[in-house]
């Protein structure tokens, strides 16, 4: 390698990117502290062919061209002094000790070290992951590299909200064209971990129950309809979305739980008495659970519960006239002394 020398930015080709991972650049810092101090690192350049390939520097270099300037302070490599390989290892291990990469330029130089430069497997995870910071573990390789093959507007997705490396994987599942859909979809909401695997998950539920693409769903009315309310809040939006998906994933299970809610309601029962049904109707047990301070509340809830089986909507609930209301549990049952259970907390 040369020493340090001034190239004319004319002859640095951009256009090759073969030792780039730049993925959403913020140039502003670089670009004040450049305008204060000027250049404190040289660039690494590669000659080949009469021009220069940026080896580490291509933020610096974009800068400079953009002020206008007509050189740039550099190191240069000979066309035959070193391969590439090398030569993206070294860039990667400066950039590492600057400023650091971002989970998708991470992802892509997982990619490029895989298929460009034809590393082994075995070598980017004994090598490469702990470089980045990252578990040595082939699933933690194979979620980096299918990042790296997602389409931009996904990339830019996953940088910008940080989605967790599970939600990356969920996502990798999905045929690009329904990562396109489904982004339309979760971008505007401002999902956090927790609701975008359940979203994740209900779609990829439903496109399989009844074998049509993600987008075809999200173009449904009643998704497009909660999608369009400018005034609901991006919360408010997830929660009506999330019922919506819920009707479209459960069907059966979502005109229970809205029939037994109704019922409910046509009880009247004081606030401190709840009335539950069994976790997804599986059995035809129902729990009654009141929480009281004083004897006073005590003789009121028990006097309301004691007007209980004088209502028809109880009996429906207690007695299940539809077969079908509460099917029997899929597991078997703990004994239970009795249908209703009250649960006192003093």
């Amino acid at each position: 390698m040369r020493t340090i020398q001034k190239i004319s930015l004319e002859q640095i080709d951009l256009s090759d990117e073969t030792f780039s991972v730049n993925f959403m650049p913020d140039l502003r810092r670089l670009r004040s502290s450049i305008e204060e101090i000027g250049l404190i690192q040289p660039v690494l350049l590669h000659e080949k062919e009469g021009r220069y390939r940026v080896v580490c520097g291509f933020r610096r270099v974009s800068v400079f061209r953009e002020s206008g300037k007509a050189e740039i302070e550099s190191r240069v490599f000979g066309e035959k002094e070193t391969d590439d390989l090398r030569l993206f290892s070294l860039s990667l291990q400066e950039n590492l000790t600057t400023r650091g990469f971002n989970v998708v330029e991470k992802a892509i130089a997982l990619d490029k070290l895989s298929r460009r430069f034809f590393v082994d497997p075995a070598v980017l995870i004994e090598t490469y992951l702990p470089l980045f910071s990252l578990e040595p573990h082939e699933k933690i390789l194979n979620t980096y590299l299918s990042l790296a093959r997602m389409e931009e507007d996904v990339k830019r997705y996953v940088l910008k909200e940080e989605v967790s490396r599970a939600n990356i994987r969920k996502l990798s599942a999905f045929p690009s064209e329904d990562r396109r859909a489904l982004l339309s979809l979760v971008s505007p909401l401002r999902l956090g971990e927790n609701r975008l695997k359940e979203i994740l998950s209900l779609l990829d539920e439903i496109s399989r129950r009844e074998r049509v693409g993600i987008g075809e769903i999200v173009r449904r009315r009643e998704i497009q309809d909660i999608l369009s309310q400018e005034n609901l809040t991006p919360s408010q939006r997830t929660e009506r979305l999330r019922e919506v998906l819920a009707d479209l994933r459960y069907p059966n299970l979502r005109r229970m739980e809205k029939e037994f809610e109704e019922k409910k309601r046509e009880l009247h029962l004081p606030s401190p008495i709840s009335l539950r049904h069994p976790p997804f109707f599986e059995g035809r047990g129902l729990r009654v659970e009141f929480q009281f301070e004083t004897m006073e509340e005590y003789q009121a809830i028990l006097s309301s519960l004691s007007l209980l089986p004088e209502k028809k909507e109880f009996h429906e609930l207690v007695e299940g006239s539809d077969e079908n209301r509460f099917p029997p549990r899929k597991k078997t049952p703990r004994l239970q002394g009795s249908l209703m259970r009250a649960k006192i907390d003093v």
